[in-house]
C-alpha cells in the first residue's frame, strides 16, 4: 500500500486522533515510528560522515579557544541561532567562558560585548546570511578571531574566518530536504566535540563541573559535604562503654539510627554497635542480659571527616553493606553520623 500524502499546514484542517484500525490523522501508526527510525538514521550517518572529515581545523580551532585571554562569543540566527546559544552554554559550563550574541543586535549596540582578545563562534549552513555578512566587516575591524562553522565551505563567512569547520551534510533528514535538521545536529555536535576537547586540555574536573552547576543535581551531589547532611547533638544514639547491652538496644531504637555509638569521658569514639551486631548475638544464643556495651561493640568503626564528600559516604555505604557512618574530627570526637535515608533525604544517594 503507498502510504505517501500531501501535507497541508492550515489552521483549520483538523487532525483526527488515533482509531482502531491503528492509523492517526490518515497515516498508519508503523509509517509514524518508520518515519521517526529513519530520521534518526539519516541524523547519525550524518555524524558519522562529519566525524571522518574531522582534520587539523578542528585541532586549531580549539587551541584558538584554549589560549583565547578572553571569551567565546557565540552567532548564529534561526535554527543555527538557537544552536549557537546552546553550544555557548555547554562551553560556559566545562571551563571555556563564553555566551551568545545575535549578529543582527550585535549591528545595533550589541558589538560593544566583543573585545579584540575574544573569539567569536559563527554559526551559519549557508555562510550567506545578511546577519552574518553584515556583522563581518565589524569583526575585521575589532581584530577578533573567527571561527567559522559552516555547510558552505565556499561561502562568504568561510572566506573571512581565521579557522573553518565544515558541517555539510549530504541532505536534511527533512522528507522535503527543506527544514534544518540534519545541518543543525552536525552544527550542534560539532559544538559538543569543540567543548569536550577543550575540556580535557583545560583538565575540567568533577569539582570544577560542580562548581559550576550549583544549583543543579550533580552539583549538589559533588559539592555537598559530610556535614551538610550528618545529624548532631541529641540526634545521635550516643552511650558510655559501660552501659548495659539492654539499655543501649533501648537508645538505639529511640534515635532510629540501627546503631548506637560507644565514646568515652571525652567525647572520643571508642566503638559502635548495630542492630546486625545484634542480630549475630542472638544467633550464637549470647546471653544478653547481663552484658554492658562494651563487651559486644565493634572498635573499629568506619568513620568520615565533616568535610569529606557525601558522595564518598556512599561509596563506603555500599561497599561496606553499612547503613550508617559515624563522623568524627581529627581527634577522633563524634561529631555526626550519617545514615543511608540521610543520604537519600538530601538526593545525594
Amino acid at each position: 500500500m503507498n502510504y505517501e500524502r500531501k501535507f497541508t499546514f492550515a489552521s483549520n484542517v483538523p487532525i483526527s486522533g488515533p482509531t482502531d484500525d491503528g492509523v492517526i490523522n490518515g497515516i498508519p501508526r508503523q509509517r509514524i515510528i518508520d518515519l521517526g527510525k529513519k530520521t534518526l538514521e539519516h541524523e547519525a550517518s550524518s555524524l558519522i560522515d562529519l566525524g571522518s572529515r574531522l582534520d587539523m581545523s578542528f585541532a586549531e580551532a580549539v587551541e584558538k579557544i584554549l589560549v583565547c585571554p578572553g571569551r567565546v562569543i557565540a552567532m548564529g540566527v534561526g535554527k543555527s541561532g538557537h544552536i549557537a546559544r546552546k553550544i555557548a552554554a555547554t562551553l560556559a559550563s566545562t571551563g571555556t567562558p563564553a555566551f551568545y550574541v545575535h549578529p543582527g543586535e550585535a549591528g545595533h549596540g550589541d558589538l560593544g560585548a566583543v573585545t579584540s582578545v575574544d573569539v567569536v563562534l559563527l554559526i551559519s549552513n549557508s555562510g550567506e546570511g545578511d546577519e552574518i555578512s553584515q556583522v563581518l566587516p565589524a569583526l575585521k575591524q575589532l581584530g577578533v578571531v573567527v571561527i567559522g562553522i559552516t555547510g558552505n565551505v565556499s561561502s562568504r563567512l568561510a572566506k573571512f574566518a581565521d579557522v573553518v569547520l565544515d558541517s555539510s551534510v549530504s541532505r536534511e533528514a527533512c522528507p522535503l530536504n527543506l527544514a534544518p535538521t540534519s545541518s543543525t545536529t552536525a552544527q550542534l555536535a560539532l559544538g559538543d566535540a569543540i567543548a569536550i576537547a577543550a575540556l580535557d586540555a583545560r583538565g575540567f574536573n568533577e569539582d570544577a563541573f560542580a562548581r559550576s552547576h550549583p544549583a543543579g543535581a550533580i552539583g549538589r551531589r559533588l559539592l555537598t559535604q559530610v556535614s551538610d547532611v550528618m545529624r548532631t547533638g541529641d540526634e545521635l544514639p550516643i552511650v558510655g562503654r559501660s552501659t548495659l547491652l539492654l539499655d543501649a538496644m533501648q537508645v538505639m531504637s529511640r534515635k532510629g539510627l540501627g546503631s548506637v555509638a560507644v565514646v568515652g569521658s571525652r567525647g572520643r569514639l571508642e566503638g559502635v554497635f548495630t542492630d546486625g551486631d545484634l542480630r549475630r548475638c542472638l544467633e550464637q544464643g549470647t546471653a544478653l542480659q547481663e552484658l554492658t556495651i562494651e563487651h559486644v561493640m565493634n572498635t573499629a568503626p568506619k568513620t568520615m571527616r565533616p568535610n569529606a564528600k557525601a558522595t564518598d559516604a556512599v561509596g563506603i555505604i555500599r561497599e561496606c553493606q553499612i547503613s550508617t557512618i559515624l563522623i568524627v574530627d581529627d581527634d577522633q570526637t563524634l561529631v555526626g553520623a550519617v545514615s543511608t535515608n540521610d543520604l537519600i533525604r538530601h538526593r545525594i544517594l
